[in-house]
């Protein structure tokens, strides 16, 4: 009888102090498989997107740049963030509470990257069609790739602040040993990682409505000079960037949303928990969407899609391809 007992401890040599095994139900093993195919799924259409816009040079645009960053973030929450949530939720924890510290890292890097790159697609698109004169001169390619890094920096910086006395005194939270949870501020998350980038979202799309419905109407007007057609043109692309984008805001808003709602309620929540990672799993699952959403509104991205399924993107000269 001791042996079983011991068997379900994550440390049977620490028969006061150590976590009991997680026990797997029928329910469960349904629930991880599920989840390991949103990972997979997650991971595979990201690195579609990445391969798309880094192969072919139609789309070495600034705003598919910062969508790239987008995907970047969104490949890694399937190809890492996932599995190793669903692994800790289906067994104990070896690797100590320095190492559990550390992991709690890159979830929150890469989440606050996510915010940060749909902060720079709204800055982007509200330049775009706010100000579209100065816009090619303003917006180059080499800026936003700084913004890029500026995005991933402001993250990591983030994220180290919020961890920080845990990544001080790892383990401090653990109520026994096996068992790997952090706790943080949930003003400051809530603050850095969600009012802060969604409040500077909303305005700035907000600009770009109020700024489409005039154009809109300006539209409707006849128009007979070639340069005033081109214009037309021209920005009828740029607010159908700015609408597919503004779709993308809005399904991260309905992922994020959930989750920082327990925040404001409570004010802190105990990362690890079962209710934590349910919310966390809900906030991983727009990764999988955006790149969803690309297939159904994008035609680019069809079309290299359908290029790199082929393989047709190991012939030479397949950068050059019209895909537009």
């Amino acid at each position: 009888m001791e042996t079983q007992q011991g068997a379900e401890l994550c440390f049977p040599q620490l028969l006061n102090t150590s976590c009991k095994k997680p026990t797997r139900h029928h329910s469960g093993v349904v629930l991880f498989y599920f989840l390991t195919f949103i990972a997979l799924m997650t991971a595979a259409l990201n690195l579609l997107v990445i391969i798309s816009i880094s192969h072919f040079r139609q789309l070495h645009t600034t705003t598919n740049l910062a969508l790239l960053s987008l995907a970047v973030s969104d490949f890694l929450v399937g190809l890492v963030v996932m599995p190793v949530e669903i692994i800790q939720t289906e067994t104990c924890w070896f690797l100590g509470d320095l190492m559990c510290a550390v992991y709690y890292l890159l979830p929150f890097i890469i989440i606050c990257a996510s915010a940060a790159s749909m902060v720079l697609i709204s800055v982007d698109r509200y330049l775009a069609i706010c100000y579209p004169l100065h816009y090619p001169t303003k917006v180059t390619v080499k800026r936003v790739r700084f913004f890029v890094c500026v995005c991933w920096f402001y993250a990591f910086v983030v994220s180290v602040l919020l961890l920080y006395d845990n990544l001080k005194q790892p383990g401090g939270y653990n109520s026994c040993y096996g068992e790997c949870v952090v706790n943080i501020s949930g003003d400051l998350d809530l603050a850095f990682s969600f009012v802060i980038p969604i409040s500077v979202i909303v305005v700035l799309y907000l600009r770009v409505f109020v700024v489409a419905v005039t154009q809109a109407r300006a539209m409707r007007t006849q128009i007979t000079t070639v340069t005033l057609q081109h214009s037309q043109t021209v920005m009828r692309s740029e607010l159908k960037a700015a609408r597919t984008l503004g779709i993308v805001v809005a399904v991260f808003l309905m992922c994020y949303c959930p989750y920082y709602c327990v925040f404001l309620i409570s004010g802190k929540i105990l990362i690890g928990s079962t209710a934590e990672a349910l919310m966390g799993f809900l906030m991983y699952f727009n990764s999988c969407l955006n790149p969803l959403i690309y297939a159904f509104l994008y035609p680019w991205f069809r079309k290299a899609v359908k290029l790199i399924v082929t393989l047709k993107v190991a012939q030479t000269g397949s950068c050059e391809a019209n895909i537009l």
